[in-house]
């Protein structure tokens, strides 16, 4: 974007979306250089002033979107599994909230705007800016995104933070183009100030 942007810690939010075990390398359903998120992740939680919330999944072991319902994906962070935790060097301390998605075996949810109590959460604090960032970009990344924008909010991308699966090539543009076209905005990490 070319020109620095500065959080603003009464009105601005931190979204870290779904860092996972299950998402990263070695995990049931790695995002490659998934993990690759973590660092730049950290220095928004551990530098930036503003409120800091994180999403997970949280998948009953029957859920629906489970192959072997039927469902497209592989058994993935299952409620209490080493799977379902988050990334061990996430710097988890700095999170104020967590809100779990999915956790009904018959509705599949991608966004942690699924958690009605997000979006209230975020209201009752007076935030009007999310920064969104974390895994993956053309899945949970994108529905947070558009949730969020159709909740009102305004949106920043942490492009440097955010890695996707490309089952099919091409599906991290088209998910960019989708998000942009909502009006989400994508900027890198050091065009903006923390603190």
């Amino acid at each position: 974007m070319g020109k620095e942007l500065e959080v603003n810690p009464r009105t601005d939010a931190l979204i870290v979306v779904h860092v996972q075990r299950d998402f990263c390398p070695g995990g049931a359903l790695p995002v490659p250089q998934g993990d690759a998120v973590v660092p730049v992740l950290n220095e928004w939680l551990r530098d930036a002033c503003l409120l800091k919330i994180a999403t997970r999944d949280w998948h009953p072991p029957n859920h629906c979107s489970f192959r072997r319902r039927g469902g497209p994906w592989p058994d993935h962070c299952v409620q209490d599994s080493p799977g379902s935790r988050f990334h061990p060097d996430l710097f988890v301390e700095a999170f104020d909230s967590v809100f779990s998605s999915a956790t009904d075996p018959e509705k599949e949810a991608y966004s942690g705007f699924s958690v009605p109590e997000l979006a209230a959460t975020l209201r009752s604090r007076g935030i009007r800016r999310l920064w969104i960032g974390g895994l993956a970009t053309e899945y949970c990344v994108k529905a947070t995104v558009l949730d969020g924008r159709a909740e009102g909010f305004e949106v920043f991308v942490i492009e440097d933070a955010i890695r996707g699966i490309e089952v099919t090539p091409g599906d991290c543009e088209r998910a960019r183009h989708e998000m942009e076209g909502a009006g989400a905005r994508f900027v890198r990490s050091d065009l903006v100030k923390k603190k």
